[in-house]
């Protein structure tokens, strides 16, 4: 007789199955630092006209298919390149289910540098796509460009994605070496930047000077994270064609009232940023001055750090007990085993991580 089991095997891919669910750990009641989130809420007026805009919406209608007024904002607000066009998705998740549905055969290879990203190997590979990820330096996390240069070589991959800055490392790649992987790169380069606000340095000038790079961000790490926004800039040649893909109405309506509202509102996240810059580095000056913890330093919303002499996963669950989530990566292989992850929040959350923190290590 055949099994459940047995006609789940038939029929799905049988990559699925060497694939674990990304998995979002209860936060309820915690101070939540594990999601690179911006932990600052809009001023009361501003939610007050926010709301205005919302009575607004005519929710027994579909949206707007195209967006036109969000990626109109974004063109500005952006900056991007007059010759260049603008593809929405649902978060950049989504963007990135599109461009490897787009990608030609099964034998396509997409190449990153690890550690990166989770979603970009996790959705190739849910795909039934080859990908191959190249070891980053384990003293600094940089590129290895040796390795990078021999893989290409290799295996001539259809996409490059590099995360700028990179995430869980926290570090910008060397603007040279990304420059030398646009001439090399047989095909595409996704230049994710979704810690753009928090870098202060783009690729976005340079789309219209490299037919085969593509920029990702998303609206997601400046303060909209419940909307799951993200946008793809390239060559409208690009555009048009993952555009085929996308589904009909991906950004619902409030979403699309939401951002671009908030698009018109600009000072009111370049002061929270500046404010989350200013603690990223008090809690970096913090944690580099603890004992047993090595912090690497970030470019990003998040700091990520190496217990020394001191077990992750207990440490990660002392964390939790006094009511503080951070990322572990205690369950991977590699050069992350011993880090764990925090997320830049409010002066008072920060505090009362490093208090946990220390008690946690037993100082």
């Amino acid at each position: 007789m055949t099994t459940l089991d047995d006609r789940v095997g038939r029929v799905l891919r049988p990559e699925l199955a060497r694939l674990t669910a990304y998995h979002v750990p209860p936060a309820a009641g915690m101070v939540k630092l594990d999601a690179m989130e911006n932990p600052y809420s809009w001023p009361p007026a501003m939610i007050d006209e926010w709301l205005l805009r919302l009575r607004e919406a005519a929710l027994n209608r579909y949206p707007d298919p195209s967006a036109d007024a969000v990626r109109d904002a974004l063109r500005v607000s952006a900056e991007v390149p007059a010759d260049a066009e603008i593809l929405l998705g649902n978060g950049s998740d989504e963007l990135i289910q599109l461009i490897l549905m787009a990608v030609s055969g099964r034998e396509a290879v997409i190449l990153a540098p690890e550690p990166t990203f989770v979603m970009y190997r996790q959705l190739a590979e849910g795909m039934g796509l080859r990908f191959v990820g190249v070891p980053l330096r384990p003293h600094d996390f940089s590129l290895d460009m040796a390795a990078m240069r021999a893989a290409i070589l290799a295996h001539a991959p259809t996409v490059i994605f590099l995360a700028y800055p990179n995430n869980p490392t926290g570090n910008l790649f060397a603007e040279a070496d990304v420059g030398e992987l646009l001439a090399l790169a047989p095909g595409l380069v996704v230049l994710d930047e979704a810690y753009l606000p928090f870098a202060g340095t783009s690729f976005m000038p340079r789309v219209a000077a490299h037919d085969g790079l593509l920029v990702m961000r998303t609206l997601s790490k400046l303060g909209l994270a419940g909307l799951r926004l993200g946008y793809l800039v390239g060559a409208p040649a690009w555009i048009r064609e993952f555009d085929k893909l996308r589904l009909p109405y991906n950004i619902n309506v409030l979403t699309q009232i939401s951002a671009e509202f908030a698009l018109s509102r600009p000072e009111v996240f370049a002061a929270q940023v500046a404010d989350i810059l200013e603690q990223r580095e008090q809690v970096y000056r913090a944690l580099d001055g603890i004992s047993g913890v090595r912090a690497f330093p970030s470019r990003a919303n998040f700091i990520l750090f190496e217990l020394l002499d001191q077990n992750p996963l207990t440490v990660f669950e002392a964390l939790r007990t006094r009511g503080v989530l951070v990322k572990s990566f205690s369950a991977t292989a590699g050069p992350l085993r011993r880090c764990l992850r925090v997320t830049v929040g409010k002066p008072d959350e920060n505090a009362q991580f490093l208090a946990a923190l220390q008690a946690a290590l037993g100082h």
